[in-house]
């Protein structure tokens, strides 16, 4: 786990936006002993999210909307793997 204040520091964003993500249910935080943390499988995803917020100026809300579109394309990707993956197996 990665210490949101570090982290936030590091990434020269303010936690009040690490604070927005996650009421968004964008991300999430883990609080121990009064300290916030970052998971660190979260970490790949926020910093892709810290990207398109500085280098598009997009919002919580249409970040939320397009994580939930890359997840259904990556849903669909994977349908389509596996559909390939049976082809192949009724080819043979």
């Amino acid at each position: 786990m990665i210490v949101l204040d570090e982290f936030c520091a590091s990434h020269q964003i303010e936690v009040s936006y690490i604070h927005s993500l996650e009421q968004h249910g964008i991300i999430q935080t883990i609080i121990v002993d009064k300290k916030t943390y970052l998971p660190a499988d979260e970490l790949s995803h926020l910093e892709r999210i810290i990207r398109l917020h500085r280098e598009l100026d997009i919002n919580p809300e249409g970040i939320d909307a397009i994580n939930n579109l890359l997840f259904q394309i990556e849903t669909m990707q994977n349908e389509i793997n596996d559909l390939r993956n049976k082809l192949r197996f009724f080819e043979e």
